[in-house]
């Protein structure tokens, strides 16, 4: 069995915590006060806290030299080489009672996936889950379990925004599947934004302890709540070395709600393509110091545009929090519901001005007509869509694209030369504007194919056969 954990390059992912005090905090004064245990907060926490196990059968191939799906088309297809082979993989992670009736917040990364989850509580009982919601853009999955009439154990939720650098937090989860572990340590950083795991980069950063298996286990305050759900480490030996990352519980609650109502998550969108304020457009613009998120430009329908932001416009604040860089900004505007009107103050022309903007999701202004691509083509095994506003925010592309976008593949040939994301801009010589457009220019059979995308702004071209 192996222990779930995100990885990024040497990052793997986990932590973040926080601490809500009922009054001023204070550091130790006397051995006495450092001899105080944490004991009574575990004794509270722990039992909400479980493992989480996931299965899933991977069909495993011995083809050598002939593993490539599109070199299998002409020499006997999926039969062609190599009986499969099925095997059973297994993952290991923790998760949280959120909801006395059963509700489990974990990680997206230790389910995924998964065709049985089981879920094991703190005193050993095991119960089958149903996977309620999946989000990949956050990292974060809600599960169900059943417990008859019971009212279980469940962990009340803070508020991350209170965190402060230096407040002590407590782990809690299965590391290596050594059982339930738990560890302390103080918040080393807030809003880290560079970790790479997640469209939505705000990680609270912990010294304490975080190792693989823990991911989707609770980082807790010493009030008792949770404040964040342990995600990654930056490791470069697999185990611990005190850089620890957690998803910020404000964030979970955004997840939670949608698990609840029984939708998908829906976020509200900004519409604006932002850039962070280096110190060379701080000097430019008067600025004491790099700060706020540089609007570069803005759809039509973007609710900062209908507020009256412009352009060269600098968000500094919203909802009177500090917006230090732009992913802190779309981190900000995720946590908001959708309807709410939050109040933006931002830079123009030196002189700073605050307005309120209506939040709404990405428009679908033209419909998606998703097509699975099948027959012989490289293209084989992408589901493309339409591109909208919606669309463009699902895959992380800029608010104004165009055209038709990959939106998932699903084996084939494509997951060989293309990704997720990828517009495509020509087939064979024909503009790609629409998926009826696409599907027409596969239907011809040329004996040779040069397909054109557009990834990240780079046009990239694949030429097979002729």
């Amino acid at each position: 069995m192996r222990a779930a954990l995100a990885i990024v390059t040497t990052v793997l992912a986990l932590a973040w915590g926080g601490v809500a005090w009922a009054g001023q905090a204070t550091v130790p004064e006397s051995q006495g006060q450092i001899r105080l245990s944490f004991a009574p907060v575990v004794k509270n926490t722990a039992p909400a806290v479980v493992n989480v196990y996931a299965q899933q059968l991977v069909a495993q191939r011995d083809m050598g030299l002939f593993d490539d799906p599109f070199f299998r088309q002409f020499f006997g297809g999926e039969g062609g080489f190599g009986a499969p082979r099925e095997r059973v993989q297994n993952s290991l992670g923790s998760g949280v009672i959120v909801d006395p009736m059963g509700l489990i917040i974990t990680n997206n990364h230790v389910v995924q996936g998964g065709t049985s989850i089981r879920v094991v509580l703190a005193d050993n009982r095991e119960f089958p889950a149903k996977l309620l919601l999946t989000d990949e853009r956050t990292d974060l999955a809600v599960l169900k379990i059943e417990a008859a009439d019971e009212k279980l154990p469940a962990l009340a939720m803070g508020d991350s925004d209170n965190l402060q650098v230096g407040d002590l937090v407590l782990a809690i989860g299965n590391p290596f599947g050594v059982g339930q572990t738990v560890t302390s340590g103080i918040v080393s950083a807030l809003a880290r934004t560079d970790v790479g795991i997640s469209d939505y980069q705000f990680f609270i950063q912990t010294d304490a302890a975080i190792n693989p298996g823990n991911s989707g286990g609770a980082l807790v305050n010493l009030a008792g709540e949770l404040v964040g759900i342990n995600t990654a480490i930056f490791s470069r030996s697999g185990g611990s070395i005190g850089i620890g990352f957690a998803i910020p519980v404000n964030m979970v609650k955004t997840v939670v709600r949608s698990a609840e109502t029984g939708q998908a998550v829906k976020r509200p969108w900004l519409g604006a393509e932002l850039q962070d304020v280096t110190q060379e457009i701080a000097d430019s613009l008067g600025f004491a110091r790099p700060e706020g998120a540089l609007i570069v430009s803005l759809h039509a329908e973007s609710p900062l545009a209908k507020a009256g932001l412009k352009r060269g416009d600098v968000v500094l604040a919203i909802e009177g929090k500090p917006v230090e860089n732009a992913r802190e900004l779309g981190y900000r505007v995720a946590t908001q519901p959708i309807g709410s009107t939050p109040i933006i103050e931002y830079q123009r022309g030196g002189k700073r001005t605050e307005t309120a903007i209506t939040l709404i999701a990405a428009p679908e202004s033209v419909a998606r007509q998703e097509l699975l691509i099948g027959g012989t083509t490289p293209l084989t095994g992408v589901v493309a869509a339409n591109l909208s506003p919606a669309v463009a925010d699902e895959l992380g592309l800029k608010a104004d694209s165009t055209g038709v976008a990959i939106t998932a593949i699903k084996g084939g040939p494509a997951q060989r030369f293309f990704r997720k994301g990828d517009i495509i801009r020509a087939v064979n010589g024909t503009a790609i504007d629409t998926t009826a457009t696409l599907k027409k220019a596969l239907t011809s059979v040329p004996g040779y194919w040069e397909i054109a995308v557009d990834r990240g702004g780079q046009l990239l071209k694949l030429t097979v056969g002729g």
